[in-house]
């Protein structure tokens, strides 16, 4: 049977910890395996996926999964329609968190929260990467709007050209200053100005 001393140990050592933590974090602050099992079993935390974990009394957020996954694979950036959802450039809710990491690197394997792996060209892969504010005081490492949209123009045999296009057209839409130039900037940097810039000027007509 489990003492109060020992609850209230347990509860002092997770109040030290961040919203979301990983074991070696718990580990740090001398919170083991044990005590994070008898924490999940009393509701003060909840796993994410393996060995990562949440803390209930945290802020609610949309983004647990994000979350998880980026402190799992610490190397990655959310890509794809991960990165097109939280732009808001698409509606679709993605069925998996996507992630890239630089092409030659360990790639995370992840079955859940359910993850898709791209691995991306080591001398691009740093183009455009921002902090996405994903839970109050907590930020993953995104790809900008304009990023994603070229990716998904470069990508859109795999994820469907009717998505592409409408990520790319809503982007537009936006109309906010310094957009375009920031869409053709990173076509060019990305190699992909001859297949964007027509798609564009059709768009804009």
């Amino acid at each position: 049977m489990t003492s109060l001393g020992e609850d209230g140990r347990r509860i002092r050592r997770l109040a030290g910890l961040e919203a979301t933590f990983t074991t070696a974090r718990a580990r740090a602050v001398s919170l083991s395996p044990r005590d994070l099992a008898a924490l999940v079993a009393e509701g003060a935390v909840e796993e994410l996926s393996r060995g990562v974990y949440r803390r209930t009394d945290a802020a609610e957020t949309a983004h647990a999964d994000l979350l998880a996954v980026c402190l799992r694979a610490p190397r990655a950036v959310v890509c794809g329609e991960s990165a097109l959802a939280l732009h808001e450039l698409i509606d679709d809710i993605p069925a998996a968190v996507h992630i890239a990491v630089p092409r030659g690197s360990t790639r995370p394997t992840i079955s859940y929260p359910p993850t898709v792996v791209a691995q991306y060209t080591p001398a691009t892969f740093d183009l455009g990467i921002e902090r996405f504010e994903a839970a109050p005081g907590e930020t993953i490492p995104v790809y900008d709007a304009a990023r994603s949209v070229v990716d998904a123009m470069r990508h859109r045999a795999r994820i469907g050209e009717s998505l592409a296009l409408s990520a790319l057209s809503r982007y537009l839409r936006r109309g906010r200053p310094g957009d375009v130039a920031a869409l053709r900037r990173t076509a060019h940097d990305l190699g992909a100005l001859s297949l964007i810039h027509p798609t564009v000027e059709a768009m804009l007509a």
